[in-house]
């Protein structure tokens, strides 16, 4: 998969911009746009060796993870204790992680702070240190912060062959239109489709 990294450095150095690291937001969404069920379960996405592969394959390009509180607690439950020999676990267990909150005090999954107040200052000083990709995975309403923010790089949104009965919507909150340019699609064999956007902000000179 290209690094979205590289192609942000690239398209920064020839407009003369000071390189900053790029911060991308992964979700995985059902066709009719749901990136979880009402009670906040995510028993439908579609997860094989395949997928597996390519999420080693992000992973290893990310340097900090991000999540808002209510996917922090998800991820916390599950992956410490995942039974899991495809090496995601290990990666995700380990990897430095960020968690938006103004209600956790603390954070027990290994390698975690806790970041409740100046968001927009904390995210950008992250990006403006040397490093890897930043990533922010699930997390919706921090996902439409960021945008709103103009600190998202891309937006990769893996769709899955599905149609959810209820569920929320991924991007809900969101106060204005954003165009995308789109980078890239990737089509898994059990029926995924992986999306990447880049999002167009005012005043950017990138090209379209």
């Amino acid at each position: 998969m290209p690094s979205s990294r590289n192609e942000a450095e690239s398209s920064r150095l020839l407009t003369g911009e000071v390189a900053e690291r790029c911060l991308f937001a992964f979700e995985m969404v059902s066709l009719n746009g749901f990136f979880e069920r009402s009670d906040r379960q995510i028993d439908w996405h579609h997860v094989d060796d395949e997928f597996n592969a390519f999420s080693i394959e992000q992973l290893d390009e990310i340097e900090v993870l991000l999540f808002g509180r209510v996917t922090y607690e998800l991820m916390a439950n599950y992956w410490p204790e995942a039974d899991d020999n495809s090496g995601v676990a290990e990666r995700m267990n380990s990897l430095p992680k960020v968690v938006v909150s103004t209600t956790l005090e603390e954070a027990d999954w290994n390698n975690t702070r806790v970041v409740s107040a100046n968001v927009v200052e904390e995210v950008s000083e992250l990006k403006r240190q040397p490093g890897d990709d930043l990533a922010i995975f699930g997390s919706s309403k921090l996902t439409v912060s960021m945008l709103e923010a103009g600190l998202v790089d891309e937006l990769r949104i893996i769709v899955n062959p599905i149609l959810l009965g209820d569920g929320h919507s991924l991007f809900a909150g969101l106060a204005d239109d954003f165009e995308l340019r789109l980078l890239d699609t990737k089509t898994f064999g059990n029926g995924n489709v992986l999306h990447r956007y880049r999002p167009v902000y005012d005043g950017d000179d990138r090209e379209r």
